[in-house]
Parts: C-alpha cells; sequence; structure tokens
C-alpha cells in the first residue's frame, strides 16, 4: 500500500517503483528520522491532536522502531520506499491505529529536509573535528622540523629557501579556512523545515519554533515553499567538502614528489605504502595518489547536485531525491581521506640532507644580492637586472656566481656572504614570513588557532538526546 493509495487506482509499475525506491541509502537518517518525529510527536500534543499518554506509546514505538532498524531486525516490505515509510510502518505495527496519527501535518517534504538538515549538522561537525587532527599532526611536525630547510616553489621550480615548519604550516592554515567553512556552514543550515508540510503549512495551529528549538536548531523556517525545496546546505556543504579535498589532493600530489627518488624529501612509512604485484623493488605512496584522486569524485558530485538544482520550479520537486547520495558519498570519502592523510603526516619521514642539498644552490639566493644592492641605494629593477645577468654569467661558464659576485664593484664579499648554504632561509624577516623567528612566531599562532577552532567545532549544535 503506498502512502498515497486514496487517490491512485493500483500499484505502482515495478519500473517506477525501482526508480522511486531510495531505502537502500536513506536508511542512514533513521536516527535523524526519529528524532524528528520525536519533536513532532510532541508538537501534536500541543494543539490537541494527541494526548500526554498517547504521546507516551508514540515515543516508545519510535525508539523501538529506530533500534529494530538499526540492528537490522525489521524487514522492508514492498511498501517501504525510503526510511520515512519504513519507520511510519514499524511504529504503526508497534502503536497499532495510534501509529497512523504520526503523520498528521507533517509531509515527507518538510520531513526530509529537516532529517537532511540534522545529519549534514552532524557530518559537517565530524569532519571539521577531523581536519583539526590533520591540522594538529602538521603544527606536530612543524615544532619537531627546528631549523631543517628546503626549496620553496613557484611554477614547480625553486625559488627561496624556506624552513620546512614555514611549509608544513602552509597547509595547516589552508585546512584552517576548510574549519571556518564548515563552522559557518553549519550555522546557515541550522534552520528547521518542520511544519513546512508540503508547501503551504498546515491549519492545524503547529508550533514549528517549538520544534525547532527540540531539535537544537537556531529558528523555525521563514518561508514554507523555500523550506522544502531549499538544498543550498546540500550545495554548500559539497563545496565545502570538495575544496577541502583540493587541499588534501595539494598535499597528496606533494607527497607524491617527494618521495619519488628524484626528490628524495621524504619516506612513507610502509604502513601508508602500497607495492607492486609485478615489480618486487617498488614502494608506492599509494594514499597520496587516493588522496589526489579522491578529489575528482568530490568535485563531480557538487557539479552533479548543482545541475540538478539549476531547473527546479518552487518548491519540492522529486529530483531532490538525488541530493543524498552525492552527499553521503562525498562525506564518507572525504572521512576515509582524511584519517589516512593524517595518518601518512604523523609517520612521514623526512630526509632533512637531501632537501638542505636542493636548498642551497646559489640562485636561491638571488633576490637577496637584489634587495642588498638596493638596500644601498639602487633601483630594484636595476639591482634585478645586474643579479639576473651575473647568473646569466655563471649559467654560461663564466664563473661561480659566488666569484661573480665577489668580484663586483658594487656587490662584493659582503654580498657573496649572502649566498652561503643556510643564510637565505635566515633572512626572511617580515611578518608570515619563511626565517626563523617569523616561523617562530607562527607556530605559536597557529597552536593558539587550533585551540579556538577545537571549542568553536564543540560548540556546534547536536542533536539532543530525548
Amino acid at each position: 500500500m503506498t502512502l498515497w493509495h486514496g487517490r491512485l487506482e493500483g500499484g505502482m509499475d515495478n519500473a517506477l517503483a525501482e526508480l522511486s525506491i531510495s531505502l537502500h541509502y536513506d536508511a542512514r537518517l533513521v536516527v535523524e528520522d526519529v528524532a524528528g518525529s520525536h519533536a513532532h510527536v510532541d508538537g501534536l500534543i500541543g494543539v490537541g491532536i494527541l494526548t500526554s499518554d498517547e504521546a507516551v506509546v508514540l515515543h516508545a514505538a519510535l525508539d523501538q522502531a529506530r533500534d529494530e532498524i538499526m540492528a537490522g531486525e525489521v524487514v522492508p516490505g514492498p511498501s517501504d520506499e525510503d526510511i520515512h515509510t519504513l519507520v511510519e510502518r514499524r511504529v504503526t505495527e508497534i502503536a497499532g491505529d495510534l501509529g497512523a496519527r504520526l503523520h498528521t501535518g507533517r509531509s515527507r517534504n518538510d520531513q526530509v529536509a529537516t532529517d537532511l538538515r540534522l545529519w549534514t549538522r552532524s557530518a559537517l561537525s565530524d569532519i571539521a573535528r577531523a581536519v583539526i587532527d590533520l591540522q594538529a599532526v602538521l603544527a606536530e611536525r612543524a615544532s619537531q622540523a627546528g631549523d631543517h630547510y628546503l626549496p620553496g616553489y613557484t611554477h614547480l621550480q625553486r625559488a627561496q629557501p624556506v624552513l620546512l615548519a614555514h611549509h608544513l604550516a602552509a597547509h595547516a592554515w589552508a585546512l584552517a579556512r576548510d574549519v571556518d567553512r564548515l563552522c559557518q556552514s553549519v550555522h546557515r543550515l541550522n534552520v528547521s523545515p518542520l511544519g513546512a508540510g508540503a508547501l503551504a503549512g498546515s491549519s492545524l495551529g503547529l508550533n514549528p519554533a517549538a520544534t525547532a528549538a527540540a531539535l537544537g536548531f537556531d529558528r523555525a523556517f521563514n518561508n514554507s515553499l523555500d523550506a522544502v525545496s531549499d538544498r543550498d546546505f546540500v550545495a554548500e556543504a559539497l563545496f565545502d567538502i570538495a575544496l577541502l579535498g583540493v587541499h588534501l589532493s595539494r598535499m597528496g600530489e606533494e607527497i607524491v614528489l617527494w618521495s619519488s627518488d628524484e626528490f628524495g624529501f621524504a619516506t612513507v612509512d610502509d604502513a601508508f605504502a602500497t607495492g607492486s604485484s609485478m615489480l618486487p623493488q617498488k614502494k608506492n605512496a599509494d594514499v597520496a595518489e587516493l588522496a589526489r584522486g579522491k578529489t575528482g569524485r568530490l568535485v563531480g558530485n557538487l557539479t552533479g547536485l548543482l545541475v540538478t538544482l539549476k531547473g527546479l520550479p518552487l518548491s519540492y520537486n522529486r529530483d531532490l531525491q538525488e541530493d543524498k547520495e552525492p552527499l553521503f558519498d562525498a562525506v564518507d570519502q572525504v572521512l576515509l581521506v582524511l584519517r589516512a592523510v593524517t595518518g601518512l603526516y604523523r609517520t612521514l619521514q623526512f630526509h632533512e640532507d637531501a632537501m638542505r642539498s636542493a636548498a642551497d644552490a646559489p640562485g636561491a639566493a638571488a633576490i637577496d644580492l637584489a634587495e642588498f644592492l638596493v638596500a644601498n641605494g639602487m633601483p630594484f629593477r636595476q639591482a634585478h637586472s645586474v643579479v639576473g645577468g651575473l647568473v646569466a654569467q655563471s649559467l654560461r661558464g663564466s664563473g661561480s656566481l659566488v666569484e661573480l659576485v665577489t668580484a663586483h664593484p658594487e656587490l662584493g664579499p659582503t654580498a657573496a656572504a649572502l649566498l652561503a648554504p643556510g643564510v637565505p632561509v635566515t633572512n626572511r624577516t617580515t611578518p608570515g614570513g619563511a626565517g626563523p623567528l617569523r616561523v617562530a612566531e607562527q607556530l605559536v599562532e597557529l597552536n593558539r588557532h587550533l585551540e579556538v577552532e577545537k571549542s568553536h567545532v564543540s560548540a556546534l549544535p547536536v542533536l539532543p538526546v530525548r
């Protein structure tokens, strides 16, 4: 029996039934669905639809149905096309005719929107906590890195030496923006659609503000049409996850490069590496490649939903059933990647000698020579030209850069000393820069910021426990 059997004759064609059924993936909303139903039952008491005694029976039936479904003890029937119908059917079996009153004043339209907001709220909080775990590992490894340095790159060409701690902290700060976005998205989505009904509310005098408060929402909806059709929060969650995935992908790409023989900057721990089915000598940084590869899937989930939403008239349309699978998949995949990448960085072995050797090429201090000339009164463009000319002469075999700088009348031995190994990285003194003093300040600020993030995430709304 369908929910609309009074209007339509006969049953659904099997092809339509197979197309409509979503229970195989939306069953994971059972906790949220039952929580929303608890709040709705209390709301029905307030308008005299249910007595307190009847509500006690329904609350108990809801809890029993939830526990049985989660334990796999309820076998879905032909009419259980989604988690909402399965819960209602089981509640009615337990509570009898009283269960048939559960859906009074409510539509699956506002019901599913409520469930999905509750689920997304929790999922984004989980992701934020996992991101903070990764940031904490990056901050710890940065603190351990001490004065070790490596080349900083632009265009994947060696540019200037930077402290390893500065490099690791750069990833942590990018992830901090992800945490901020996730928290903001939680606050924006924390609006209850319950009470909007199918699209226009109800004549039964329900109190959406009361059910919103009972579920930990900040407030109830302002417009019932918007409430049941809005999936901005899903799109925003998918964007947050996709951009987080981009950051994780960049980190993965870096480890693929660093762990290659060509770079030799790092070795991936055996626990986070794989071998080859054919080549006995191989050790592959698969975890980094998967972090990179999963991002295409995360971006695809976002673009797929945006295309689904772009042509929908108000208010609810069945197309919106397509919101859950990309969201569920994105959350599952990014949590897998976060846990793996966190373990990867926690156990990664850095090869400081290889990093230092690559960073100590004299050309990496060319900007220090130009700024030496600037400090002595030469316009920057002229200084740039002078130093660029010396680099070119060195590359043509006219002498080492140190020799050419030493012999230059406006540079000399004092400037040549700037090319000594380990010196250039110490010359970065501006706030936020890659030199030792500023990096030490930055790590203090990073750890302080991590504590602020933790407090923000711990304050995010949670599903109230009855």
